[in-house]
C-alpha cells in the first residue's frame, strides 16, 4: 500500500477564505518591517567585520572544546569550523576560527591573538596558527550591498522568466509570492535575532528556487486547465489546478522538511542557522505558492480565448464573495 499524505480526488475550496489568507500574509509582513525598522539584524561576522584565524593540531578537533578555553577572553560572537581536505594526513586536524570585530579596533591586536593561542594551546598543546586574516567593516559593508543585489537580480530573473513563460499575471503573482517569503525570513530572523550571515543569503536564494518550483507547478497546470475548461471560471480553474498538484505538493514539502529537520537537530551549530532558514522557506513558501501567487492570480485575472459570460481581465472575486 503506498503512503499518501494527501487523499486522491480532492476538492478543497482555497478561495472561500483569500481575505483571512492574505490578511495574514500582509499581518506579518507588516511586522517583519517592523521588526526590521526597530531592532534590525543580528548580523555575523561576514557583515560586522572580524578576524579569521586558520588553526593546525594534531589532536582531535572538538569544537566545543575550542569553543569554552576562547569564552572567558569574553571576544563576542565566536565561530569555529572544522576543515576538511581529503589530501589531510590523519593527526592534520585544521578549523577555523572567527572572532568579530573589537570595539576598539577592526582586528584583534597581537595580544589578544597570544592570548587566543594560549587558550587553545591548553586544551590541544602544539596548535599552530597557519594564519592571520581581518576583514574590516568597509568590506563587510561590501558583503551586504552584494548579498542584497544577489537577492534582488534573482527574484527580477524570476520576474522576466515567468513573464516570457506564461503571461504577466503569472509572473507578478510569481514575484509577490517570493517577496513573501524573502520579507518573512529576514523578519523572522530579526524578531528572533538569530545570526545572520551568508550562510543566510544561500538560504534566501535557495528559498526563492524553491518557491519558485512549486508555484511553476501550479501555473504549468493553470495554463492546461484553462485550455481544457474553457468555459469556466478562472476561481474554480485555480481551485481544480490546486488539488490536482497538491498531493505533489505536500510530499515535496513533508520529505525536504524530513531532511531539514534532521540537520536542524543532528547537524550542529554551524549550519543552524542556514537549516533554520531552510524549514521556515519550504514552510511559508509552499504556503505562497497556494495562497498568494495563485490569489494573486486571481485577483489580476488571465487572458481567456473566449469572452462568452467572463470577464476576461478583470478582477474575479465577485463571485468568490457572493
Amino acid at each position: 500500500m503506498r503512503l499518501k499524505l494527501v487523499p486522491e480526488g480532492t476538492s478543497f475550496d482555497f478561495f472561500r477564505l483569500w481575505k483571512l489568507w492574505l490578511g495574514i500574509s500582509a499581518m506579518m509582513v507588516v511586522i517583519g518591517f517592523a521588526s526590521f525598522a526597530l531592532q534590525g539584524l543580528n548580523f555575523g561576522i561576514d557583515f560586522r567585520g572580524g578576524t579569521t584565524i586558520r588553526t593546525e593540531a594534531t589532536q582531535d578537533l572538538d569544537i566545543g572544546v575550542y569553543r569554552d578555553a576562547i569564552a572567558p577572553l569574553e571576544l563576542g560572537d565566536i565561530t569555529i569550523t572544522e576543515v576538511f581536505d581529503p589530501t589531510f594526513d590523519e593527526d592534520q586536524h585544521v578549523a577555523m576560527i572567527r572572532i568579530e570585530a573589537q570595539e576598539d579596533g577592526e582586528a584583534l591586536s597581537s595580544t589578544v591573538i597570544a592570548d587566543v593561542q594560549g587558550a587553545l594551546d591548553a586544551v590541544a598543546p602544539g596548535i599552530k596558527f597557519i594564519s592571520v586574516e581581518s576583514v574590516g567593516p568597509k568590506v563587510s559593508g561590501e558583503l551586504v550591498q552584494t548579498a542584497i543585489m544577489a537577492v534582488a537580480l534573482a527574484i527580477g530573473a524570476v520576474l522576466v522568466y515567468i513573464w516570457l513563460r506564461f503571461e504577466w499575471q503569472f509572473a507578478l503573482g510569481a514575484v509577490a509570492a517570493l517577496v513573501h517569503d524573502v520579507i518573512l525570513t529576514i523578519g523572522v530572523f530579526s524578531e528572533l535575532q538569530i545570526k545572520f550571515d551568508l550562510a543566510i543569503i544561500a538560504a534566501l536564494l535557495t528559498i526563492v528556487g524553491y518557491s519558485l518550483n512549486d508555484t511553476v507547478v501550479v501555473f504549468d497546470r493553470v495554463r492546461e486547465n484553462l485550455r481544457r475548461y474553457k468555459q469556466k471560471p478562472l476561481a474554480e480553474v485555480l481551485n481544480i489546478s490546486i488539488n490536482e498538484t497538491l498531493s505533489r505538493t505536500m510530499m515535496t514539502s513533508v520529505t525536504t522538511l524530513l531532511a531539514l529537520i534532521s540537520l536542524y537537530v543532528l547537524g550542529g551549530d554551524v549550519i543552524r542557522g542556514f537549516v533554520f532558514a531552510m524549514i521556515w522557506g519550504v514552510v511559508v513558501g509552499t504556503y505562497s505558492s497556494i495562497f498568494v501567487a495563485s490569489t494573486i492570480l486571481l485577483w489580476l485575472g488571465v487572458k481567456r480565448d473566449w469572452t462568452k459570460n467572463n470577464d476576461t481581465t478583470g478582477n474575479q472575486f465577485a463571485n468568490i464573495d457572493a
